[in-house]
């Protein structure tokens, strides 16, 4: 997904005047849902861990379209990072957040529940689960009425996982419960929903599943391919926008028809 001076960033669109954060925006999902927010209008602060290029680039293409965007290295599982995030982006557009997308989170490494040790498990659980509950509890007191928060869930919080996921299933299931219990009690203000992805074609599956895997899957998905960070970005970027006022507690699956829930 590329900009360009016709998308208006910054000046139309459904995010018109708003302001975003997107966690974990320097490449595939985050990245993609950087490009769709700014398109749709909204200024947009991208944090990033390890991807300078990507989260660079995304600012490079805002701007030159006529938007507004920065990059931030930060690491999510850092409290302190978290925070200076918020000031950044309230420092840069001023003191209201009305998006907040988090992106932040991995696998790390697919282990049994005999080859685990704690610290693995409590490290999968920090950045899945722990760094959702750190951004909203940061980014809360800026938050404006009507602003929406949009968590990344996974199919495997509904399946429990692939071969050694146990860890990432149960932190992103975490995920899927705290968007039911934050929509609870952030409504009616703030609205939260989470996506839950299924085979999509990142990094992510480029690191931890076979080719063969990934094409059996593929082959046996209603729509006979993998999904792309762009599928995911526009529904992103749907729940993030006034369009989905009346939605919230949801974990909406997109996965081509693999899995119904």
């Amino acid at each position: 997904m590329a900009l360009s001076k016709d998308d208006r960033a910054g000046q139309g669109g459904k995010l018109a005047g708003k302001v975003a954060i997107v966690t974990g925006g320097g490449r595939d999902i985050g990245r993609a849902c950087v490009l769709k927010l700014a398109a749709e209008g909204a200024a947009v602060a991208i944090n990033y861990f390890s991807s300078s290029e990507g989260a660079d680039s995304a600012v490079a293409e805002i701007t030159a379209a006529g938007g507004r965007a920065f990059a931030s290295k930060g690491d999510m599982t850092d409290a302190r990072d978290v925070q200076r995030l918020i000031e950044e982006t309230t420092n840069a557009f001023g003191d209201q957040i009305h998006v907040l997308v988090h992106v932040t989170g991995g696998l790390v490494a697919r282990k049994t529940i005999l080859e685990m040790d704690e610290a693995h498990w409590n490290r999968v659980m920090d950045l899945n689960a722990t760094s959702f509950m750190r951004a909203i509890k940061a980014a809360l007191p800026h938050m404006a009425t009507g602003g929406a928060i949009v968590g990344l869930a996974s199919q495997a919080g509904r399946d429990g996982g692939g071969p050694g996921a146990v860890a990432y299933a149960a932190s992103k299931g975490a995920v899927m419960t705290m968007t039911r219990g934050l929509a609870k009690e952030l409504g009616p203000h703030i609205r939260v929903n989470s996506v839950c992805p299924g085979m999509i074609d990142t990094d992510f599956h480029n690191t931890f599943t076979k080719d063969e895997v990934r094409r059996h899957v593929a082959g046996i998905t209603p729509l006979k391919r993998e999904g792309s960070s762009e599928d995911v970005a526009n529904l992103v970027a749907y729940l993030a926008s006034e369009e989905a006022a009346f939605i919230t507690g949801a974990n909406i699956d997109i996965n081509g028809g693999l899995l119904f829930s």
